[in-house]
């Protein structure tokens, strides 16, 4: 299809232009430059201008229309322009690629004004912000920080030696490709520094303020713009990267004594590190890093500590008590970081702990794996009763990125993991040995299901299809396309008829399991859909989402029957007690719901988690909960 960006078009996304060179509907070129195939319409959320996906032969690209209310803003038009032009003398892997003739206009039929245009490569991927969301906001490592740190302040150490500075750094505007290159993205504030500009500095006459709630620096915010107000952005960046948490969130900023205090929220994290990221993200811009030389020699030193294997100064919360930092936090939480005894448990008979295995690994594995997680067991109406310290008894490696999805195979024999580095792999859970790797995803595997009859393995992915598998050879059976963004939930109808697909495009979607046909599309939330659930009887599909509810829907029909409301941060997980009669939520907002599914009524709030709540599993009797959190524990509650 040809979709036609005359904003005027009574029908862009018109079939019938397939194979047209001039839209059918209004007489506008759809072969833009004579080269530029635009496919369809991928953004119209921003104020400043349209996103479409364009094709130049078979290579995708992007291409960004300035929206016609801006046409007389000279300003704007300038600012526009000035992207392509920044984004053309910039050679990187870092930085989306537009060639020299990347900016034109273009003017539609019958039409005065032109289009403001832009062509550039398509950087295909995740933002920042989405991927931290589809990985359930949990805190990246300090050797991922370093690595992505070391990664973009190079992409800035160009773009500063050619005399350019971004201006708005954030984690909205950083992409990660599939091979997990970042990509510093919008350059369309971008700003010279040209003699001139820096004269201007001291008069705010000229010059456009740029502002990014909780990234901007003070010096930005009154027009006052320089190189280093980069590197307090990109520090502040990496305090959401490694905390998880907004930057503006109450629990590490203070809008009393506007101090950002997230030292206890990184607890293991070197001092060597966060002194660095402190440094960057000083109030005053003369106490930050001179230049990129400066940060690139900070982390040189750092990386030579690392491959030495010095002792690092301990963790920056272990000496929180001695920090000033600690002086305007006293309303956070302190996290614990003792150390912890490791004891393996013993004397549970298979059939006993068999819904505990699934969800322990599960749990244990998906939050990040290995070494000693503290096991809690507590009453949701009672005190703290007992902490027991357990080890993980088997690591498995192989893959080379996060673990996202993990499935017991219904005999119990196989565990099956889905990974960021775009693999699935089967394992023999017995002995831990891989038995084979599934390869086809082109992004991060974010949801495995398992056919009732145990044959097909559906996965579903961040390069925004689904893929059926045999699970006993491991051959891919087809893949399911029609999904905007990242497939992030599976199910499967209790009859083995229907595919239940849930995405970061905020749809749901029905599928005819055996043929692969889209059946319906639901719609009504305006976040990510993060989990779904089909009631015991069948009748019934729950869904939770980033928009912070949770929907229940006639699976047969389509139709909303109600939304629940009470949780003030992303739901993340939902299980449904045997007996069909209780729902059970977990959220960003660190606590569990219980739920009376018939009439939607909140029964309780169990609260406990020190952070987010990322999965639940249930016991057959229906008595226990185990629930995992970003807080690095495993909670068994007695309901």
């Amino acid at each position: 299809m040809s979709y036609c960006i005359n904003p005027y078009c009574l029908q862009p996304d018109d079939p019938g232009n397939v194979n047209n060179r001039i839209c059918r509907n209004c007489g506008s070129q759809l072969l833009l430059q004579g080269r530029y195939q635009v496919m369809r319409l991928l953004s119209d959320s921003s104020g400043f201008g349209k996103v479409y996906e364009a094709y130049e032969g078979a290579k995708p690209k992007i291409l960004k229309v300035l929206k016609l209310k801006h046409n007389d803003n000279e300003r704007a038009v300038e600012l526009f322009k000035q992207e392509a032009e920044v984004l053309s003398q910039l050679n990187h892997p870092g930085i989306p690629k537009v060639e020299e003739d990347g900016y034109f206009q273009f003017i539609p039929r019958d039409s005065i004004k032109p289009l403001y245009c832009i062509i550039m490569e398509k950087i295909e991927g995740l933002n920042l912000t989405q991927w931290m969301e589809q990985q359930g906001n949990h805190p990246i490592s300090e050797k991922q920080a370093f690595n992505w740190l070391k990664q973009l302040v190079e992409i800035l150490n160009i773009v500063h030696k050619k005399n350019f500075f971004h201006r708005d750094i954030k984690p909205q505007n950083i992409m990660i490709r599939s091979r997990g290159q970042l990509v510093l993205i919008d350059f369309g504030t971008a700003r010279e520094m040209t003699n001139t500009y820096l004269a201007q500095i001291g008069s705010t006459e000229g010059i456009t303020r740029i502002l990014s709630a909780g990234y901007t620096p003070p010096e930005q915010e009154k027009g006052y713009a320089i190189p280093q107000s980069d590197f307090y952005a990109l520090g502040r960046t990496f305090v959401y990267l490694l905390t998880g948490k907004n930057i503006t969130n109450s629990y590490i900023y203070d809008p009393l004594t506007d101090k950002l205090c997230w030292h206890q929220y990184a607890p293991n994290i070197s001092n060597i590190l966060v002194d660095l990221i402190d440094k960057m993200i000083a109030t005053q811009a003369i106490n930050r890093p001179k230049n990129t030389e400066e940060i690139l020699n900070s982390l040189e030193e750092i990386e030579r500590k690392y491959s030495q294997n010095e002792d690092l100064p301990p963790p920056a919360y272990n000496n929180f008590e001695n920090s000033t930092e600690l002086e305007n936090c006293t309303n956070n939480a302190i996290i614990s970081n003792s150390p912890t005894t490791v004891i393996q448990k013993k004397g549970k008979t298979p059939n006993q702990s068999k819904w505990l295995i699934g969800g322990a690994i599960a749990l244990i594995l998906s939050l990040g794996g290995s070494g000693v997680w503290q096991v809690y067991k507590l009453n949701y109406s009672s005190n703290f009763i007992s902490q027991e310290n357990v080890s993980v008894v088997n690591n498995l490696t192989g893959h080379l990125s996060y673990v996202n999805s993990l499935l017991i195979s219904h005999d119990g024999q196989k565990l099956i993991s889905g990974s960021a580095d775009k693999k699935i792999k089967v394992w023999d859970l017995a002995t831990g040995a891989e038995i084979r790797t599934l390869i086809g995803h082109s992004s991060f595997v974010n949801a495995l299901f398992i056919s009732h009859d145990g044959q097909t393995l559906v996965s579903g992915s961040a390069d925004k299809t689904i893929k059926l598998w045999n699970l006993n050879t491991g051959a891919e059976i087809r893949t399911l396309r029609g999904h905007s963004n990242a497939i992030n939930a599976l199910a499967i109808s209790h009859d083995g008829q229907k595919l239940i697909s849930g995405s970061a495009d905020k749809t749901i979607k029905l599928w005819d399991l055996v043929t692969g046909k889209e059946i319906r599309t639901i719609t009504g939330h305006s976040g990510y859909i993060n989990d779904l659930v089909i009631s015991p009887d069948g009748q019934t599909l729950i869904s939770a989402s980033a928009d912070k509810t949770i929907r229940i829907w006639n699976l047969n029909t389509g139709a909303e029957i109600r939304t629940i409301t009470g949780h003030y941060g992303y739901v993340n997980d939902l299980v449904i007690s045997p007996d069909g009669q209780t729902l059970i939520s977990g959220s960003a907002d660190k606590t569990i719901k219980i739920w009376d599914l018939v009439t939607g009524k909140e029964i309780r709030t169990i609260s406990g988690h020190l952070t987010y709540v990322n999965h639940l599993e249930i016991s057959p009797d229906g008595e226990k909960i185990v629930s995992g959190s970003s807080d690095k524990t495993i909670k068994f509650w007695d309901l």
